[in-house]
């Protein structure tokens, strides 16, 4: 008789029916970074971005500070300070779709969203840690490219300062252009949910459709050209672009940020409606 009234005071208990806090923003921020760190590819990505950006770069300048001090040279040293970044490039998509693929791939984003059943906070979270992170990397590997090859550079008499033209906003637009990378590949994850296939659509993407288009006849291929994503974001990270046909560096950053955004927008809304 007392064991079940005891039962039975449990069972009306009110308090096992009280629901737990929801966890805050800054606690989903604190889950995500933990996420991020603790897998083994998020380091060896980061190393990889800054060995070969920054190596690179140096050897690049290495193997052509004579050449560009002497009259044959028709390039600017300004497009070599930053040379290694086109590769890093890679690095910063790889780390864009595995912050979100691989968890899909283990199964994890089921354990995410029972604990934070607000997508936007997660998507959020994982954007800022993402974006972050590439934006620090990008930064100080851009940094360390130039003090390295700009002293080869500078041996030969045409060495660049941080304070000439577009030295100083390539530094930190490496940084800006890596994190918009990472978003915009992280952006194709939610959207396909498998790592082979987002990697294999934004390298195709940056790497071969962006030149491919300059094939295509008359102002619309130039124009097309210009405008998509690895040609328009690009520009900021260099002092000097390759091509002086794309669009100045601050005008093609501000179309490749609208263009992440909306890859972003589109993966939101399908992973708001799409089961786990």
């Amino acid at each position: 008789m007392t064991v079940t009234a005891t039962s039975s005071t449990v069972a009306l208990d009110p308090r096992r029916n009280v629901p737990g806090p929801r966890p805050g923003f800054g606690s989903t921020l604190r889950a995500e970074w933990i996420k991020f760190w603790t897998v083994r590819s998020t380091m060896w990505s980061t190393v990889m971005l800054f060995v070969l950006g920054a190596g690179l770069t140096v050897l690049i300048c290495a193997t052509n500070a004579e050449w560009l001090a002497s009259s044959e040279a028709d390039e600017h040293p300004g497009s070599f300070i930053t040379f290694g970044m086109t590769f890093a490039q890679i690095t910063a998509i790889v780390l864009g779709t595995l912050a979100v693929t691989s968890e899909y791939g283990t199964g994890m984003i089921r354990a995410t969203l029972a604990a934070t059943p607000r997508r936007g906070a997660v998507l959020a979270a994982k954007a800022l840690v993402l974006s972050a992170t590439l934006l620090v990397a990008g930064t100080v590997t851009a940094f360390a490219g130039y003090f390295g090859g700009n002293w080869f550079l500078e041996n030969e008499g045409v060495g660049l300062a941080l304070s000439d033209d577009g030295v100083l906003r390539s530094m930190f637009g490496s940084g800006l252009y890596m994190a918009g990378l990472g978003l915009l590949a992280a952006g194709v994850g939610l959207l396909v949910r498998h790592t082979a296939a987002a990697l294999s659509t934004v390298l195709a993407l940056v790497f071969v459709i962006g030149n491919m288009v300059f094939l295509l006849p008359g102002a619309w291929g130039d124009w097309a050209g210009k405008l998509m994503p690895g040609n328009a974001g690009s520009p900021i990270a260099a002092p000097v672009s390759f091509n002086p046909n794309l669009l100045d560096p601050w005008v093609g950053f501000a179309v490749f940020a609208a263009e992440v955004a909306a890859v972003l927008l589109v993966g939101y809304l399908t992973f708001r409606r799409r089961d786990a």
